[in-house]
């Protein structure tokens, strides 16, 4: 005899344990657990601003998690090895599975077993001449069956029904769902795409749809900068409601599109109502405010920025910088002093308090707006070429002493200006707003929709339908009981849930009435019936 080959059995036994239910669900429940670090921590293609600020506020901690792949969670080489797993263990349960059920659903229901006194449900009772122990009564209880939705088999003088295959459809239909949902978001990973965009209002800053031009963005492996569509965006209004407690009631942006396919055209979208493009999708996330200041250096020489500054708390309170590198350039030699540079650190507020200490907003509307700024002096270090936040002081040059304070911080609005000891004025000239933008490509989204509403639709049979199997046997009798000259007959009928039914039993006593006629004795009360009179028998003796 030839003995098996080690290798064959070991990967028949680790394909068999790989597809069983049980590590689907141990599977899909570590799936749940790698997915919280991604809800947790920021993640890159969500908000690259956030994770940076983790990496100044967790020095040590964040280049561990980094390596760790705790800032790309989804696309980390763990979570995708968890995802291939259970999709390959849930494909490799389910595909046996249907084939089971189809052949189930194909098959008779099981013959009739010779003792139905044994099984959990069970009755018996004499029918007379015009009862179904006549000649036809067989066909008149499988009538009453399918009547009732059943699936019948007559054999001789034996019916056998069974019910409840739906329960095992659903839960194909929900695993098969739960399939779908995954391919979904394998689509979508593969061949989407997302960008995300801080656009300022007005035609300076309008955008188009190309790499360069996002804050941050994330391509698909199967997508390339080239397939992203053509179009363009610039950012003509926006409009925010606030309740009186602050908070937001509505945000509205009108923006000018600009297609490959027609003249540019107006379009208006909101937080729920995304601007649906030819190949994209654009989603408002947010807003906040761009105060536009103006520098004249010592030379004369006036610039004029539109920063914009990002929130801190829920009343707009905004933090920024307002950087003027290019500051201080002689016109005579057109020379640069690197260490001339000027930056102004500045805290926005809205509606400003009635009295200091003017560090926080009142309200996000602009009530009473004002801007309280610190001035910086030096080289501001972006000319070495490391990447750095706009946002924010490089505080690794004011550490140093190449970028230093310069006098006190001033508090502005909207017309001021701020002088500085060399001459140098800074002035507020007006405040604009800006929209954070997400556009997004999901190819995979429709069968996400589709297959999750599939889901929600086969679970509901699979957790409320239970298997259950009826069988009767019509045995003629003569008077004396064993003559089948006679004009009675002998019925027996048994009921088995396949499942735990605690409402089989009542299922069974109404479907033996029905066949019956409401021959025989009566039944007692329902068991609703009696929880109501023994309720009532207890508030009697309450009261």
């Amino acid at each position: 005899m030839s003995r098996p080959n080690p290798g064959l059995a070991l990967l028949r036994n680790s394909w068999r344990q790989l597809t069983s239910m049980r590590t689907a669900l141990i599977l899909l429940f570590c799936l749940a657990v790698a997915a919280i670090p991604g809800s947790l921590l920021p993640q890159r293609d969500v908000n690259i601003e956030n994770v940076n600020a983790y990496f100044q506020e967790n020095p040590r901690l964040a280049p561990v998690l980094d390596r760790l792949g705790m800032f790309d969670v989804f696309a980390s080489p763990w979570f995708a090895a968890i995802y291939l797993l259970l999709f390959t263990s849930l494909v490799g349960c389910i595909v046996p599975r249907l084939r089971e059920h189809v052949r189930a659903l194909r098959a008779a229901p099981p013959a009739t077993p010779r003792r139905l006194d044994r099984l959990p449900e069970h009755a018996s009772w004499t029918a007379g001449a015009d009862g179904p122990g006549e000649t036809g009564g067989v066909e008149s209880i499988a009538a009453e069956l399918r009547r009732r939705r059943w699936r019948v088999a007559v054999s001789g003088d034996t019916v056998s029904a069974e019910k409840g295959h739906l329960k095992e459809t659903g839960n194909l239909v929900f695993h098969f769902s739960l399939i779908a949902v995954l391919f979904g978001v394998a689509l979508g990973s593969w061949y989407g795409w997302h960008g995300n965009r801080l656009l300022v209002a007005g035609p300076d800053a309008a955008f188009c749809n190309t790499v360069q031009q996002y804050d941050e963005y994330g391509l698909g492996p199967r997508v390339t900068d080239t397939d992203l569509p053509r179009f363009c965006l610039e950012l003509t209004d926006f409009t925010a409601t606030f309740l009186e407690t602050g908070q937001p009631a509505s945000y509205s942006a009108e923006v000018l599109v600009d297609t490959d396919d027609g003249p540019a055209r107006d379009e208006t979208f909101s937080v729920n109502e995304p601007l649906r493009l030819d190949g994209a999708n654009v989603y408002l996330l947010g807003h906040g405010y761009v105060p536009v200041l103006r520098y004249t250096d010592r030379f004369g020489q006036a610039q004029t920025v539109s920063a914009p500054f990002l929130a801190v708390d829920g009343m707009l309170t905004s933090e920024g910088v307002a950087s003027f590198p290019d500051a201080n350039v002689d016109p005579a030699t057109g020379e640069r002093d690197p260490d001339l540079q000027v930056a102004f650190e500045g805290l926005f507020l809205p509606s400003t308090p009635a009295q200091p200490p003017y560090v926080r907003s009142t309200h996000p509307e602009l009530r009473d707006p004002a801007l309280m700024l610190w001035a910086y002096r030096g080289n501001l270090g972006l000319d070495a070429g490391i990447p750095g936040s706009v946002y924010r002081i490089d505080q690794q040059q004011v550490t140093a002493g190449r970028l230093l304070p310069v006098g006190e911080p001033q508090l502005l609005r909207i017309g001021e200006t701020m002088s500085l000891d060399d001459g140098t004025t800074i002035e507020f000239l007006d405040i604009s707003q800006y929209a954070t933008l997400s556009v997004r490509y999901d190819p995979g989204s429709g069968l996400l929709l589709a297959s999750s509403a599939l889901l929600l639709f086969g679970l509901l049979p699979s957790l409320f339908i239970r298997r259950r199997r009826v069988w009767f046997r019509v045995t003629p009798a003569g008077p004396d009981g064993n003559s089948t000259t006679g004009g009675s007959s002998l019925v027996e009928a048994g009921g088995l849930p396949r499942t735990d039914h605690p409402g089989f039993g009542d299922e069974f006593r109404e479907i033996v009435r029905a066949v019956r006629g409401d021959a025989g004795p009566q039944e007692g009360p329902h068991r609703c019936q009696l929880c109501l009179i023994n309720f009532w028998s207890w508030r009697s003796s309450r009261t």
